[in-house]
């Protein structure tokens, strides 16, 4: 013979079942006390209420179930138990006709974001018309590919005010400031050494390319000069650099090609050999520095509906809780502060995030170019009554499906948090 639906929820360890029914009850007696002016017939309907709320949180501790109540569920039954042995006006007035309001005003704020998706995807898949001059020219890229500037037949005019206005051209047509690009250059050794050596990071999507500058500081020609690279994390050396001949005070190019196969922090580390002509000693080595990829090249804002956000987070294994730490003495400046320094998207409503309450709680979400995706639950709260200058606390709970993607953002939170110092 089979239980009833309920009873068999129940019997599961589904309490979230009888805490909703719990809710219900409160709801259906304030009503009817509303509706119904003899007083004891509310009393029995709320007496009976009140023993079927009992009687499921009994069964929760009673260990009969295949999974106990948790403390959430028996919390809310407990709640509910208070609010109809003392019906206060201000209860009836929250469980009778606030909770109807936060309800509309939670789908009307999912019926808004759902808009606002589909009508993003519409001007995405909307294909722009692109106006061509006549007499514009027209470049074929396979035949061009390699090809010098000269040969290409660029207009002269056009670059020469780009470098007056000092902008380069970038690989996708788009103008790059020098300025931009100068900020991805990283020193690798010092000016008195004897190889002076320094490099450009070129990220583009699965692929790293190293532009390394050495110079050779010496009055001596370096014969055998090799860049010898290695890689820590999901990074791959596709081929090793060719050895060259450096004459004094000369210097020279070498470029490196680095494969990226999952999102994670990497280094790249290595050395400069070199042998000296005519020498008879050693080869002489220059320890580079190392050069740290950032994991924020690889994940972008993406958005998930709430259903695919749960069930992602409770299928993801790998959990970071990272514990707030800031300077920040406002909640939702925080929250700005960390979306722009993460590449998260917030999921939560602007609506739910309104009003002064002393405590917030956002969902967050971000995709990487591999397709990994990378989950956060943000809850901070600062007491009401406290100084104005007292920082936020709480924590930010990060899943992922690998281990690299959760430690990776979360060392970039932590290193984040606070405002730099003015």
């Amino acid at each position: 013979m089979t239980s009833p639906p309920l009873r068999a929820h129940l019997l599961d360890g589904e309490f979230f079942v009888g805490s909703s029914l719990a809710t219900s009850l409160v709801k259906m007696v304030t009503r009817y006390s509303s509706q119904v002016t003899e007083e004891q017939s509310c009393n029995v309907f709320a007496a009976e209420s009140m023993l079927m709320i009992a009687s499921i949180l009994h069964l929760g501790r009673s260990g009969i179930p295949k999974k106990p109540i948790t403390e959430d569920d028996a919390e809310r039954m407990s709640l509910c138990l208070r609010v109809l042995s003392n019906r206060s006006d201000l209860m009836v007035d929250v469980f009778g006709e606030q909770s109807r309001a936060a309800l509309a005003d939670m789908l009307a704020a999912s019926d808004n974001r759902k808009d606002y998706v589909e009508g993003m995807s519409e001007s995405a898949s909307r294909v722009d018309e692109i106006s061509v001059e006549v007499d514009q020219g027209i470049v074929f890229p396979l035949l061009t590919s390699g090809a010098s500037d000269a040969e290409v037949g660029e207009n002269k005019f056009d670059s020469s005010l780009l470098q007056a206005t000092g902008r380069v051209v970038g690989d996708d047509g788009g103008h790059l400031d020098y300025q931009s690009k100068l900020k991805k250059v990283i020193q690798l050794s010092g000016f008195s050494d004897p190889v002076y050596v320094e490099a450009y990071v070129h990220i583009n999507q699965y692929d790293i390319v190293l532009d390394v500058l050495v110079v050779n500081q010496t009055g001596d020609t370096l014969q055998g000069l090799s860049l010898e690279l290695a890689t820590l994390g999901d990074l791959k050396l596709v081929e090793k650099p060719q050895p060259c001949i450096l004459g004094p005070y000369d210097f020279t190019n070498i470029k490196a090609n680095i494969k990226v196969s999952s999102t994670e922090n990497g280094i790249i580390f290595g050395n400069i050999v070199y042998d000296i002509v005519g020498s008879t000693a050693d080869r002489n080595c220059v320890v580079l520095s190392n050069i740290h990829i950032d994991i924020m090249d690889y994940i972008v804002p993406a958005h998930c509906s709430e259903t695919e956000f749960r069930k992602m987070w409770a299928e993801f294994e790998w959990e970071n809780k990272i514990t707030v730490n800031t300077n920040i003495t406002d909640l939702h400046e925080y929250l700005h502060h960390l979306l722009g320094n993460t590449n998260l998207k917030c999921l939560t409503p602007e609506k739910a995030l309104t009003g002064e309450c002393g405590f917030l709680a956002a969902n967050l979400y971000a995709r990487s170019i591999f397709g990994e995706d990378a989950l956060a639950n943000l809850s901070i709260e600062k007491p009401m009554g406290s100084p104005p200058n007292v920082p936020v606390v709480g924590h930010v709970r990060i899943r992922a499906k690998t281990q690299g993607m959760a430690l990776s953002l979360g060392d970039k939170i932590s290193l984040s948090q606070k405002f730099p110092a003015s």
